[in-house]
């Protein structure tokens, strides 16, 4: 005790010669203090170490326990694709073959608040065609606007040039999906307001041809100034892949020489002469 008072004695004089000191004696014990502190920071280690593979065996039950539940999922989604079939069967379903997609990672976006489109890395290569929807799994994104060899760019519904002819369900409204670059595109010349509520389902109704019908938009929704507008259902905020639709429209009916005949000059109706009688 004497010992290490005198040492904090010494070590508070503020002196050259006790500076010189109390630096020899730094440099003799920072060798020494190093191989000393080299136990205790080996068992430093292993408490980190145990303490790592603790929480890889939590991660391990974790991820097992996560395993067993998918395994349940995946039981249950293929009861569900069988009993689709089955249904699907006794009703006679069948899925239009024109509604094939392709799937295309989103290259960049446009970055201009002006100006909302996406990048994908398909093209014409791969058939596509302007026009198609593009979809990011659960909801519209919008259309091809603009075809590369290798890439396309996807106009989205959101911007300003945008709009889609719409169904509001369950009332069957139709109603026209105007972009004005923001994530909540408001409706436009909705038939009657009075039949539909918040919340209410939003589709494509087909109309130009250019979306096939009944695809997802969003949900109706109100915003404070009491406009109504649309939650839309794909994340636009982390769109990373893209659903292509390869969608043919049917073609218009043919002209009206094929379903009705033309018209054909009839020959005028005229009395057979008479050869005069003579006595």
């Amino acid at each position: 005790m004497v010992v290490l008072l005198l040492t904090v004695v010494v070590w508070r004089i503020d002196s050259p010669r006790i500076e010189r000191i109390r630096m020899q004696v730094l440099d003799w014990f920072a060798p020494a203090s190093a191989s000393l502190t080299a136990p205790l920071r080996g068992i430093v280690t292993i408490v980190q170490d145990f303490q790592s593979y603790e929480s890889l065996q939590q991660q391990n039950r974790q991820l097992r326990r996560e395993l067993r539940q998918m395994k349940i999922w995946k039981e249950a989604a293929v009861q569900l694709e069988q009993e689709n079939a089955r249904l699907r069967d006794l009703n006679k379903l069948r899925v239009d073959p024109k509604l094939i997609a392709i799937t295309g990672d989103v290259l960049a976006d446009s970055g201009s608040p002006f100006r909302q489109s996406l990048l994908v890395n398909v093209g014409a290569r791969d058939g596509l065609r302007d026009g198609w929807a593009a979809l990011d799994g659960v909801g519209l994104v919008g259309r091809i606007a603009g075809l590369g060899q290798e890439t396309a760019r996807v106009l989205l519904i959101t911007d300003s040039s945008s709009q889609i002819p719409a169904v509001i369900q369950p009332s069957g409204q139709r109603a026209l999906i105007v972009g004005d670059n923001s994530l909540a595109p408001p409706i436009e010349f909705l038939e009657n307001p009075d039949l539909v509520r918040p919340g209410d389902r939003i589709v494509t109704s087909g109309d130009g041809t250019v979306f096939p019908p009944d695809l997802l938009i969003g949900e109706l929704a109100q915003d404070p100034s009491g406009r109504l507008r649309v939650r839309l259902a794909a994340d636009f905020q982390a769109l990373e892949f893209l659903r292509i639709l390869r969608y043919q429209p049917a073609r218009d009916a043919p002209g009206a020489s094929g379903l009705i005949l033309p018209d054909v000059p009839q020959p005028k109706f005229t009395a057979p002469i008479m050869p005069e009688l003579t006595q």
